[in-house]
C-alpha cells in the first residue's frame, strides 16, 4: 500500500527532487545556514538530519565501518568537500546530541511571488534551546471566610543579631564619615 507516501514532493520528479536536496545539503553543510522556500526547508530538515546521524556514527566506529557510512553520505549528498567537512570537523560537534540537529526560521512572504521564506541553520552543540516548559505550582487560595480561618498560627520565631554585630554596623558609618573630612 502506498500510505503516507506523498511528502515533500514539492512538484518535481524524484530524479529532480534528490538532486535539489543533494545541493541544498551540500549548501546547508558547506556554510551553516540557507535561505530558501519554507517547503524546501521542511523537506530538506529530515534529509540532512540523517546524513548527520551517518556522520556521527562513524565518528567512533572502526575504519572500515567509518568508510561506508562516508560512502552513504556521498551517494546522498554529492559533494566530496561537503561530505569532508561535515565528517572531519563537524560530526564531533553532534555527537552530544541525540537529534535534532537543524533549526528553521520563518521570514515570511517573497515579495515576487509570495512564496513562504526561511532560513534553516545547523545548531550549534552548546546550544540548549528552548527552555522546557514546566508546570508552575498551583497558587495557595486565601480561605473564603473566617470560620474556615486556621484558629491560631504560632508566632514565627525571629532571629536576632548579636550585640557585637549591632555595635559594629552602627560604627561602620561614623568611621566613614571621618574619613570623609
Amino acid at each position: 500500500m502506498r500510505h503516507l507516501k506523498h511528502r515533500h514532493s514539492l512538484g518535481r520528479t524524484k530524479e529532480h527532487r534528490a538532486a535539489l536536496m543533494a545541493n541544498l545539503a551540500a549548501a546547508l553543510l558547506t556554510h551553516g545556514k540557507i535561505q530558501t522556500t519554507l517547503a524546501k526547508a521542511k523537506a530538506l530538515r529530515p534529509f540532512v538530519e540523517k546524513i548527520i546521524t551517518l556522520a556521527k556514527r562513524a565518528h567512533g566506529a572502526s575504519p572500515e565501518r567509518a568508510l561506508h557510512l562516508r560512502r552513504l553520505a556521498m551517494a546522498r549528498v554529492r559533494d566530496k568537500d561537503a561530505v569532508a567537512k561535515l565528517f572531519r570537523e563537524r560530526a564531533s560537534e553532534f555527537t552530544a546530541r541525540t537529534g535534532g540537529y537543524t533549526r528553521i526560521y520563518k521570514l515570511g512572504a517573497r515579495i515576487g511571488d509570495g512564496a513562504e521564506m526561511a532560513v534553516i541553520q545547523l545548531i550549534a552543540a552548546s546550544d540548549e534551546g528552548y527552555p522546557k516548559k514546566g508546570r508552575k505550582p498551583a497558587a495557595k487560595k486565601a480561605p473564603a471566610t473566617a470560620a474556615e480561618a486556621p484558629a491560631e498560627e504560632a508566632p514565627v520565631a525571629v532571629e536576632e543579631a548579636p550585640a557585637e554585630v549591632v555595635a559594629e554596623e552602627t560604627a561602620a558609618p561614623e568611621a566613614t564619615e571621618e574619613k570623609k573630612d
